[in-house]
């Protein structure tokens, strides 16, 4: 069996250019969320030395004279563009695993239907995905797939290759390796990583070299089956893939809140995006956490920054139970912060300057909720202290429903009520979890909404 591992190449600004052409071979940056930091890099940006995660107000800071064009990030735009192009792959292929929004996993079984020149395959397939949808791929091919992410990376870095790199031999794997960091190589985290590095193990072939008894000591059976796919052993089964063990959903607001209700809104808007991402990797959730935090940058203000989470009786994944019990993370935090706040007023109340005056309410400018302990849904331990099994099934449901309604329909045409934020005056409804982030720079719906379509004159 062959892997071919399909890459979009800097996917959410590949997708801006496809209908702004304008932006090629310019700098170009994707942010996050109300605009608040850099999330995604043309190759251009990252050449000038842009890094992932800075704030965009420092920008103009950091790269005085320089001409970079932000973009408020457009997930509806970048999804409806990575549906069109794992269709095209969908269509050529015998079988495909879609790994994530901007990689999918082609299956080439060697098989008498399937062309022996696979490289030449695989070119014009990429070559096919960019005519049909503007948008670059890169393409690695290899016996594992981990030796197929790093065939892809070569096939992305080196023009040589022609968007696909072949990794056929013992002797190109071993080239590979040995040009590949090990921090790079899928399956190895940070912290494995850094006590690699710290060990000497500097490139992937280093990492091959280990004794295979040492590496699953250090490293348990997940960084062995690494090892043994580096050495072109297939035993990473498409259901074994790394799946995430946290999922987090977290926004800055555009601006700062101290109501409950308001809190309570956004937090379960990020609770319910929470329980959507459990669903669709097929995975239940065995705690949840809210955090929250000032802002930093508001010197003059009180700075605070919490956390707490709420244990579940029994895994879950349904919007109403990662909801309360999000919710209950929420309430636990407000009462931390108010206990802080009585104690600031015990310690001031005799001061002469502050006599009689109470702190102000903190202002809080970012929350999210994380969930954790995530295991399959299959399997499931029970709890008596858990809702009656019956609620639960029915829950579970419900929040089905709700995703095929709105894989229907659209995002958010049907929403928890708990989510609903303030009425939209232009339309007299409720603000969706997507409409209400700041997004002062992002582009038009090109390929979803009707109103947004290009026109030609």
């Amino acid at each position: 069996m062959l892997y071919a591992l399909v890459d979009c190449d800097n996917c959410y600004v590949s997708c801006e250019r496809v209908f702004n052409p304008g932006l090629e071979g310019k700098a170009v940056v994707v942010l996050s969320n109300n605009d608040g930091c850099v999330v995604a890099r043309s190759q251009e940006a990252k050449a000038i030395g842009i890094p992932e995660g800075l704030p965009f107000f420092q920008l103009s800071e950091r790269f005085p004279g320089q001409e970079i064009h932000a973009l408020s990030s457009n997930y509806t735009l970048y999804g409806d563009m990575s549906r069109r192009v794992m269709n095209i792959l969908r269509a050529a292929a015998p079988d495909i695993f879609v790994y994530s929004i901007d990689e999918a996993f082609l299956m080439l079984d060697e098989s008498p239907y399937m062309p022996m020149d696979y490289k030449a395959w695989c070119e014009a397939l990429a070559a096919k995905v960019r005519r049909w949808t503007g948008m670059p791929v890169s393409i690695g091919i290899a016996r594992t797939k981990t030796l197929a992410k790093v065939a892809s990376k070569f096939a992305k870095r080196y023009p040589g290759f022609h968007k696909c790199c072949f990794i056929q031999t013992d002797e190109q794997r071993e080239k590979a390796l040995s040009l590949f960091p090990v921090a790079d190589v899928w399956g190895i985290g940070r912290r494995h990583a850094a006590r690699l590095l710290a060990a000497g193990v500097r490139t992937a072939l280093d990492f091959t070299r280990l004794p295979a008894a040492s590496v699953q000591r250090s490293m348990t059976v997940t960084g062995l089956r690494t090892w043994m796919e580096l050495h072109a052993r297939d035993c990473i089964a498409l259901d074994n893939l790394p799946r995430k063990q946290t999922i987090c959903t977290s926004r800055s607001f555009p601006h700062m809140l101290s109501a409950l209700d308001a809190l309570k809104v956004a937090v379960a808007g990020f609770a319910a995006r929470c329980a959507q991402k459990l669903r669709q990797q097929k995975s239940m959730a065995q705690m949840v956490t809210v955090f929250m935090s000032t802002n930093p940058f508001r010197e003059e203000l009180d700075q605070l920054s919490l956390s707490r989470t709420v244990c579940l009786p029994a895994p879950a994944q349904s919007d109403a139970e990662i909801i309360t019990a999000a919710h209950e993370a929420l309430a636990d935090c407000l009462e931390a912060a108010r206990r802080r706040l009585s104690a600031d007023y015990a310690e001031l109340e005799y001061e002469p300057q502050t006599m009689g005056l109470r702190p102000a309410d903190h202002q809080w400018k970012r929350a999210g909720v994380i969930v954790g302990g995530i295991v399959p849904e299959t399997e499931i331990q029970t709890s008596f202290l858990d809702i009656p099994p019956v609620l639960k099934q029915r829950l579970q449901q419900l929040s089905a429903v709700a995703d095929r309604i709105n894989a229907r329909f659209g995002d958010e045409a049907l929403q928890v009520a708990a989510a609903l934020r303030a009425t939209d005056p232009a339309t007299g409804k409720a603000l969706t979890f997507r409409n209400s982030i700041l997004h002062d720079r992002r582009s038009p719906f090109y390929t979803t909404d009707i109103r947004d379509i290009i026109g030609v004159e």
